[in-house]
Formats: structure tokens, sequence, C-alpha cells
């Protein structure tokens, strides 16, 4: 036998070279690869060759490939060994552990590793009932010396990972283990600290011997071995452990901080524990670390400043050690244990401060739930120390606000860190967005405890930006001479003080009574901002902010309207507008708007005067573009709403929309608007362009009549309105009647224009969907064949890329014809919809009313929907407002005959092109050809959201449950079974009544299970199912449609069983579905005996549950373990676990059985109890 051993051990260590030699052809290496692991899998040598292969004298890749044997045979053949085998091969392991290793420091870290890895699949399949002295072993073996103390941690450690942190066996093994270890835990604890204790002081009374370099350098692994351990236990143990001995073990990892080789890892330890939950009480030790060694040691520790990885690392480890201990504070100040605030609270706070203005931004946002935490406190946002804190943090926000620190330059200390922490320029600037957001909340917190001293902060630093030159730095604008790009010094400047502007002034608003704001301050601060100039686009851009945001303060002060009103031109700029500019114009536009629509009272007096300035504006200002020009048409709407007069808000809209209405309602525009080929010539897109002959101004020209017209459609239309008060509503004469229901019926200013509009609207819809079939795509000329294509910027949206900042803002808005026209189609076929769907909230009974308006809608919106792309279908748009704002007495008329169709078109569409989706063919892609199927995929995925989103805002309606009145109620809820809240919404009542409807949403519901969509398959499982099925269960459906129903259930656990969650909701479903319909349909069963590997004792036992009144009926959370495990069988695995051999742990006798009584106690003696209760007891 000796001679085979030898001679198959010399065949696998050619075999392991083989493999590992970075020289060999790929077929031998797949060979070698192959011997091996049907060496592992069958032969019977296994323990005597790995125990020969991992012999010392064989090379460390050998070794490594026979203690990998000897695992193998510990995970897969272990139940299958005699008795005297496995105590054989634990002894050989011991054997190892003692002697088979080179010293610590020679050693490989993947050998130490394996052979802790057989160790503790030994403990996992033996421990405590059968190796009761294994701790005591492993406590022998570190006398040997630091080589074995160092494998026991690693031993530990591992042990610790697979029991409590990834739970990698059985449920009774596991308590088992678990609770050895926690019975044993004060000595295995002890042990570790002392450990701990003697190594490091080994450590430092030999580190700086000279010649004992190496002496040194073992004690100071096996430190690091021994924290590294810690650090998997003091996740969870009990606490007491943590503190005992007034915290000595937080002292120790203190004191570690200063030492570089160990600091790192005490600090995560140390992190671990003062992250720890539970009680209040039991936290109360870690209130020692605020005392002044352990706060000098924190300090000491976070001074060095050089960019080392190792370095840098420790000082995140330590932000977040004091982060926690923030969060420690926070929640024991001011609670029920009586904590007071600590002494020492500002060597704290400053040592906070400190890394909260660190060059680092990383560091700079570890801080900040911290000190949003301490701003919000009800008791310790009062202290002097916090709030004198604030001004402090305050002031650091005004340089934490500004975007530096791109990893590609190098114009700011933070570069540097920003290499460590990020890939590339977009990484940062997404981090960077989500960073500035956080310490937007944080600053709001802060404004709140000092109010004025925020405003003081504010108003100095807007007019020192007023002051300073503008600085365009290194990277101005391609496009533009002398203007900045978004990385100016000037710019970065201006909008990090205009987001602490925004902050302040919404805080000082709630939190000042009126005679105390700073009124003349902020007049003087706004009237600097008015008289400032510059022609930057993005510098304008904060110029236009801030005054918006100061404006708040003409509430109390109503004086220099002229000059703010009169701002939004004034920038121009020859050649193709850059989207710079054109943001900076719509941003004004947005500002406009929004003053009218916040403070339209106090602009009213000016009417006439705005109104006279738009109309001479509209007149002389050949640069106003369309969208520009409607959007002054909107904030002049939003100021004739306070007429709050129909006949003159009436007249007003008459006037304001006359050219509109002429332009839309004419002869050429009706021709143009009804026929394809004619509108495809008209807006030009038959035609070819060249760069030398541009596109022809006819054709631009008739492209922005459309636009204007549109546009201005919509703003009114969205922005026209009755008063919201009744009494001022019906004297203005805007009530024309009651419902039944008494509910007031208004009529809108707008709707006599409307109606006139509405026709071509129509017609233009369906033109547009037209525009898809094949006679007329053939029709677009070369140039503007891929006219209906999505846009690039849309393109990166929907795959969700990233673009370059400067390539964003520094581009022309369009770069050629071709996207030109597609902007133009985009536009056209969002704002019809947008104006049909606000038409609905806006017009209300008198949109409804309009004679044959659902065959209007589906002749027009719903035509060529088999040639429309996907993309173009605006459900949310359009559908969903009409679903949200009909009344409901127009469900019949109107929404049933549209969403029936729609419904049954969406689950038709879903049939065709969702099984495409996930599917994968063998074929080499070029990366444009991976890009497009990836964004079609997508495009999918968001239509099908929409489509359910559609069904569920049509059909369903969440019920939250009333809160209990008592503790007995409360009980009762807890325990009832976890049926779904939602019920049918009278809309999905009047769904239901048609037949071919209810079964079109039922189908393409339960259709959307199986989906590759997760998100979906939750939402639909969790909400839309069961309620809809609910409904119809009482009727007659047919077995097969039941059958398909519950299958489909089911193949939705094959597809998405691997995520908790969906299992979680589907599994639900399908129990709900089953029991709820087994009686009637006992074709459900034969269903359940198709699942692979189903008990059918088990389900002949559920159903005898179901069906029998008279059988025993156990809980809910049984019945719900119980129906998971029938259905196991369905639920589809995770691609990596589908070829994973499975590793089977046996139970072994249990440690903690409960004795049975040795006698019937009820019957024995009289009880305690019942004496209390019997009429003969008269001592009470």
């Amino acid at each position: 036998m000796a001679d085979q051993v030898a001679a198959m051990c010399e065949q696998l260590i050619k075999a392991v070279n083989v493999m590992m030699d970075a020289e060999t052809n790929q077929i031998y290496r797949l060979e070698a690869l192959k011997f091996c692991e049907e060496f592992k899998e069958t032969s019977s040598f296994c323990v005597p060759c790995g125990l020969q292969l991992a012999d010392k004298a064989q090379p460390a890749v050998v070794r490594h490939f026979g203690l990998q044997i000897l695992e193998q045979v510990v995970k897969f053949r272990w139940n299958n060994m005699q008795q005297q085998e496995k105590v054989q091969l634990k002894e050989c392991a011991m054997q190892l552990l003692s002697n088979g290793t080179h010293s610590i420091l020679e050693e490989e870290s993947h050998i130490k590793d394996v052979l802790s890895r057989i160790i503790v699949e030994m403990i996992k399949r033996e421990w405590p009932q059968h190796w009761p002295d294994m701790l005591k072993e492993m406590e022998a073996l570190t006398s040997q010396g630091v080589t074995q103390t160092e494998l026991v941690m690693l031993i530990l450690l591992r042990l610790a990972e697979d029991v409590i942190t990834f739970q990698t066996l059985p449920t009774q093994r596991r308590r088992d283990i678990q609770q050895t270890l926690t019975q044993n835990m004060e000595s295995i604890f002890s042990f570790m600290m002392a450990i701990l204790h003697v190594n490091v002081e080994d450590y430092r009374k030999v580190k700086a011997s000279p010649g004992h370099e190496l002496q040194a350098k073992a004690h100071c692994r096996v430190a690091v071995a021994t924290l590294n351990t810690l650090a998997g236990y003091i996740d969870w143990v009990s606490l007491v452990h943590i503190t005992s001995g007034n915290c000595h073990l937080l002292e120790m990892l203190c004191l570690l901080l200063s030492e570089p080789e160990l600091q790192l890892e005490a600090a995560e330890c140390l992190l671990i524990a003062i992250s720890r939950k539970g009680k209040l009480e039991d936290r109360k030790p870690f209130m020692l670390l605020f005392d002044d060694v352990a706060i000098h040691y924190i300090l000491s520790a976070a001074q060095a400043v050089e960019v080392v990885e190792r370095r840098y690392i420790f000082l995140k480890r330590l932000c977040q050690v004091l982060c926690a201990l923030g969060s420690q504070l926070c929640s024991l100040v001011g609670s029920d244990v009586e904590v007071e605030v600590p002494a020492n609270l500002s060597k704290y706070m400053e040592a906070f401060l400190a890394f909260t203005t660190h060059s680092s931004q990383f560091l700079k946002s570890s801080t900040l739930a911290t000190w949003g935490s301490l701003f919000r406190h009800e008791t310790l946002s009062k202290d002097p120390v916090v709030v004198e804190m604030t001004i402090k943090y305050l002031r650091a926000s005004m340089i934490n606000l500004v975007k530096t620190g791109f990893p590609s330059r190098d114009d700011n200390p933070s570069c540097e860190y920003s290499r460590v922490d990020f890939d590339s320029d977009e990484d940062f600037n997404s981090f960077f967005n989500s960073f500035r957001a956080q310490q937007g909340e944080v600053v709001r917190s802060a404004c709140r405890i000092v109010p004025l001293e925020a405003f003081q902060i504010a108003a100095e630093w807007l007019q020192y930006q007023i002051a300073s030159p503008i600085d365009t730095g290194d990277t101005t604008s391609k496009t533009a001479e002398g203007l900045c790009s978004l990385l100016s010094p000037s710019v970065v400047q201006w909008d990090a003080m205009t987001v602490f502007m925004e902050c302040m002034v919404a805080q000082i608003f709630k939190n000042l009574d009126e005679e105390r704001l700073p009124i003349d301050q902020s007049m003087e601060l706004l009237q600097a901002v008015l008289n400032y100039d510059t022609k930057d686009p993005l510098i304008l851009s904060c110029v236009l902010t801030n005054v918006t945001t100061l404006y708040s303060f003409q509430l109390v002060r109503q004086q220099f309207f002229k000059m703010s009103i009169t701002f939004e031109v004034g920038q121009e700029n020859k050649g193709p507008r850059t989207r710079a500019v054109k943001n900076v114009r719509r941003h004004a536009c947005s500002s406009i708007i929004k003053i009218c629509r916040d403070y339209p009272q106090f602009i009213l007096p000016c009417f006439d005067m705005f109104y006279n300035h738009v109309k001479k504006l509209f007149s002389s200002d050949a640069t106003l573009t369309h969208m520009e020009k409607c959007s002054l048409m909107e904030s002049l709407v939003l100021i004739s709403n306070q007429f709050k007069d129909f006949t003159k808000q009436k007249a007003f809209l008459d006037e304001l929309m006359a050219s509109v209405v002429a332009e839309w309602t004419s002869d050429e525009m009706r021709h143009a608007l009804g026929d394809p080929a004619v509108f495809l010539s008209f807006v030009g897109a038959d035609q070819v362009v060249t760069e030398q002959s541009k596109d022809t101004d006819t054709a631009g020209l008739n492209r922005g009549r459309l636009s204007f017209c549109l546009y201005a459609m919509l703003g009114v239309v969205k922005r026209s309105r009755w008063p919201s008060d009744l009494a001022e509503a019906k004297s203005g004469g805007f009530v024309v009647g009651y419902t039944p229901a008494g509910a007031p019926i208004y009529r809108n200013p707008f709707t006599t224009q409307f109606q006139v509009l509405l026709p071509n609207l129509l017609a233009l819809i369906r033109t547009h969907n037209s525009l898809f079939m094949p006679e007329n795509m053939a029709r677009l000329s070369e140039t503007f064949s891929r006219a209906h294509e999505v846009m690039d910027a849309e393109k990166n949206v929907v795959l969700g890329l990233s673009q370059h900042l400067l390539d964003i803002y520094d581009a022309p808005v369009y770069r050629s014809s071709l996207e030109r026209m597609q902007g133009f189609f985009t536009m056209l076929y969002d704002n019809c919809f947008h104006v049909l769907g606000n038409a609905g909230l806006s017009l209300q009974q008198e949109f409804y009313t309009i004679e044959k308006l659902a065959e209007e809608i589906a002749g027009s919106a719903f035509v060529s929907l088999d040639h429309v792309p996907d993309h173009r279908l605006l459900l949310r748009v359009f559908l969903r407002q009409l679903v949200l704002s009909c009344p409901q007495e127009y469900y019949d008329s109107l929404l049933c005959p549209l969403l029936g169709p729609l419904f049954a078109y969406m689950q038709q569409v879903s049939i065709c092109i969702l099984p495409i989706l996930g599917e994968e063919e063998e074929v080499v892609c070029q990366e444009s050809q991976v890009t497009q199927e990836m964004l079609e995929e997508q495009l999918v995925r968001l239509l099908t959201r929409e489509v359910l989103d559609l069904l569920s805002v049509s059909c369903i309606s969440r019920k939250v449950p009333e809160p209990a009145a008592n503790k007995e109620e409360i009980e009762v809820q807890t325990t009832s079974p976890g049926q779904p809240t939602e019920e049918l919404t009278e809309l999905g009542k009047c769904l239901m009544k048609h037949e071919n409807i209810y079964m079109t949403l039922l189908t393409l519901s339960f259709t959307s299970l199986s989906w590759k969509d997760t998100t979906n398959c939750h939402r639909t499982a969790s909400m839309v199912c069961w309620t809809l099925l609910r409904q119809v269960i009482g009727g007659n459906l047919l077995p097969e449609a039941v059958t398909w129903l519950y299958t489909s259930v089911l193949r939705g656990l094959q597809v998405h069983g691997q995520h908790e969650v969906c299992n979680s909701t589907l599994s639900q479903l399908a129990m709900l579905i089953y029991e709820n319909l087994l009686p009637r349909y006992m074709e459900l069963s034969a269903v359940m005996t198709q699942i692979p590997n189903i008990s059918v004792d088990a389900l002949d036992q559920y159903n005898h549950r179901l069906l029998d009144p008279n059988a025993q009926k156990v809980g809910d959370k049984k019945r719900k373990d119980q129906f998971k495990k029938l259905i196991a069988g369905t639920v589809g695995k995770a691609l990596c676990q589908q070829f994973r051999k499975e590793v089977h742990i046996r139970n072994l006798p249990s440690l903690f059985k409960k004795p049975k009584p040795d006698k019937d106690v009820q019957n024995s003696e009289a009880l305690g109890l019942a004496a209390l209760f019997s009429p003969e007891n008269n001592t009470l």
C-alpha cells in the first residue's frame, strides 16, 4: 500500500505543478485539474496521500493541495468514516498543528488558513459532545510557542465566523456550538486577553533591542491575530465580557492605538465594541471612553497626516470610532439611565471637528450622521459646548460644501486622498452629490440652533463672493472665450455659497419670530445681488437662486419687485447655445414661475406692468426661445388666478392665447397635422440636410410654431385654476352646480379655448403614432432615418451611465441636425400627452363630459400601437394622471373603454417580448450591439413597471390597519395571519364587472411574476395578485385557469426564489391560493405532486388538515413553515449555487434535553394555585 500511495503522490505532485505553471498549455492544465478533482472525489488513498503531500519538506503549493484533500475528506466523507478513522485523522491534524508547519514568520498564510479550516470542520461535526476537551487542547497548543498560538487564534476566529456570522451549518449543530461557546465565553475571553497582553508586552520589550527584530515581528504577528479573533467575538458576545473589569478590554485597545503595527486592528475592535446596541443600562460603561486618558490616546493617534494607505485606513476607522462614541452619547444622555453630559465633551468635539476639517472628503462625509444626531438631540443641542461647536461647524461647512478634490486634478490637498477612494472623476462626482445633500440636512439642523449666527455667516460669504473678481482657473469654457467651466474656482465657490444660503433661509423663517428676522440686512443683500453684473452663465445661475431665496424676505417688505422681474434676460451668445447658457435661461424662467406661484398675491398689484413688459419682450427680443416665452405666459396665468373673477380671467386668457388658437386651428396646420406624409414634409424630416446646406429655414420655423403652440397649451392648461376657497369661487362665478354627493362642480376659464384646440391635438397624436408605420418610416430622409431612436443623453439615463461634467455643460444642446430632430419628436410626443394628462386634472368635469371623449382618445393615442416603440408609450404621463383625476361617475363611460383594450394589448406585448429577456445566445457581439441589447432590455423593464404601476393605481388601494385600542387587541393583531391589507379601488370594482378585463388583469399580473424583474415580482405578488384573485374566487373559475394561476406563482418562485424578499411574498401568495382554492379545486394538489422532491406523505397530511374540519389545527408560523417545505423544490437557485456540492453535517445527541416529569403532577397533589380559589379556604 505504501508503494501505491507513493506512486499516487508522485502523480498528484506532477499534476499540481502542471496546473500552477504559467507556461502550461490550457488542454494539459484542464486534464491535470480533472485528474486531481477525480482523485479527491473517488480515491480511497485521500488521507494517506493528503498527509504525505502536506509534509513540511514539500513546496508550499503541494502542501496546500495535500491539506485541501484532507479538508475535502472531512467535509464530504466524515459521515461515512469509521470512528477509528475519524480519531486517527483528528490526531494527525493536531500533530500538523503542533509541528507540521514552518515558523510563524516563514509559513505561508494560505497554509495556515487551510490548516485552521480542517480543524474547524472537525469541530463543527464533533464538538462539544464527542470532543469535550477541544478548548483545553487548544490552550495546551499555545504553550508550545507563537506559531501554534497564531494557528489557535485562526481556528477560534474561523469557528466564530462559520457559526455566528455566516451560519454555515444546520440549526441544531449551530445552537449546540453557540451555547457551548457562550457558556465558556468568560474563560475564552480571559484566554485571548492573556495572550494579547503577554505578546504585546513581549513585543514592546524586544522591538527596541538590536538583533531581536524577528522575535518582535513574531510577537506582533500573534498580537494582530489575537486582535482579529477578538473582533470576531466582540460583535456578538454579551456586553458584560466587553465592559468587565472596569472596561479593561477597551482601555487596552485605547493604549494599543499608539502602536503603529497594531493600531489598525485595535481600532477595528474598538469600533465593533462601541457600535454595539443593547440595553442602555449595559452600555453605560462606554461613557468611560470620554475620560481624559482614553480621549488623549484617541487624539494622539489621529495626529499624523501622511497619506500612506494603511495609515489612512486607520484614520477612517478612528473616525468611525468617534462617530460610534457620539451615537452612544446621543443614546445615553437624556435617557432613563440618567447619564450626565461628560465633562470632557469639548475635547471630544474638538477631535470630531478635526476629522470634519480633514482634507479627505471621505472622512468629512463619515462625520455627518453624528453631527446630525448631536444637532437634533433634545438635551445636547442646548449644551453650551455644542452650541459653540455648531458655529464652528457652520464655518467648516463653508469649505466642505465646495466641490473640490477630483482624483484627476491636483488643485487641492483632498485630490491625493480622492485618488485612494475613487476610481474616476464620475465616481467622485456621484459621491459628492450625495455628500452635499447630506451636508444640507446637517447645515439645516445647525441653523435651527444658531439661526442669526448662520445668517451672518451666509451674508458675509455672499458679500465676499460679490466683491471677489471672477477666477476662471485653468479649466475655462471650451466654447466661449473667458467664461468659467463647472470646475472654475469662482463657480465652485458661488455654488457652495448658494447651497448654504438656501439651507439657512429655509430654517431662519421656521425658528425666528417675525420681529427678530434680519429684514434690513437681507434687503441690502438682495439689492447687492440684483446689482451684481456678470455675463457668466454658471455664476448667473447661482445669482438667480440667491435672488429667489432672498425674495422670501419680501413677504415682510415689498419694494424691489421691478428690479428682480426684469432680471431674466441678459445672456446671449453668438452661435449654438451651450447647455450652460440654456440652463441659466431656463433657470431664470423657473425662478419667475416659482415667485409667481409662491407669492402671487404680492405680485398682483404689478400685474399690468409685468404683462406689458412681457408683450414688449415678445415683440422685440428674437433670442427668446419658445419654451422661455411660454414660461413667461405661465407666470402671467399664475398671477391672473388671483383675479378670482371668471369673466376677467377668461378675457385675459382669450387675449393671451389668441395667436396660439389662430395658429393651431389654421387650415395649413390642420392639413399638416392630419396626414403623416404632409406632416413629415412640414417639419422637414423627409429632406436631406448636409453640413453645408444646414436645415431649411421653413421647416425649422414650422417646428418652432408647433413647439410654441404645444408649450403654450401645456403651460396654460397646467396653471389655469379657480380659487381654492369655495366662497371666493362662488362669488367669482366659477361654480356651475353640484354633484349628487353635494360636491361643487367648477368651470375653468380656459375650457372654451381648450375645446377648440383639442381636435388638432388628437389629430397630431394620431399622426405621430402613424409615423412609426413602415410606409412612413420609409419617407424619412437619409439624414433623419434615426430620428425616432432614443437620444444619446436619454440612453445614458436609462442605462445609468454618467457623463463627464465638463462634457455636459460645455457641449451645445444639439450637436447635429439629427439630434435636433430627435429632440423635436421627443418633445412633441411628450408634450401632447402632458397636455392631455393635465387637462383632466385642471378642467375636471368639463373635460370628462366632452362628447365621445373615450372614442376620440382611443382613435388617436391607441392607433398603430404595434408599430410605436416601447419607450414612446407614455402611460405614466397621461393614463396614470387620467385615472387619478377622473371622477367616479365617468369610470364606465371613459376609463373602462380605454383601460380594457390597453391592458389586453400590453398582455399580448408581454407574451411576445418578455420571454426573450435574459435568454443568452452564444454569439460574439460588438460592444455597440451589447449596449443596444442592454438598452432594449432596460426599456422593456421600465415599460412593464409602468404597466403594472398603472394596474395597481387603477385597482389597488392600500388599507392601513387601525391602531388597537387596548392590549388584548394588540395581542390579537400580532397573532393573526399575515393577510394582505390591500383592497380594490372603486375603479377596480368597476373594471372587475367586465369579465374580459378582469381576466386580462389577472393574466397580466400573474404572468409578471416570472418576468426577470425582482422589483416587479415583489410588488405584484405582495399587493396586486391576491387582491384581484380574491374578488373572483367565489365565481366559476375554470379548473384550467386556477391551475395556470397557481403554476404561475410556482414559476415565479423558480425564477426569483433565490431572493429572500421575493421568496417570502411568493410563498405567502402560493399558500393563500392553495388554502383558499383547494377545497373546490383538487387539481391544485395534482400540481403540487409534480414539485421535485416533494414528500407525498407530508402533502397528504397538509391537505387533510385543510379539508377535514375535525382535524387538529396548527399555528400560522408552523403552517407556513410546512408549506414552504412542500414547495421548496420549486425554488430556483442562484447561478453561483447551482453546481455546488452539498455539505451534510449530522446532528449530535442534544445537549439540552428537557427532563420528562416523573409523575402526573395534576393528579398527584393539590396545587397551591388551586387552593387559593377553593370555596373551603376561608383563611384569605
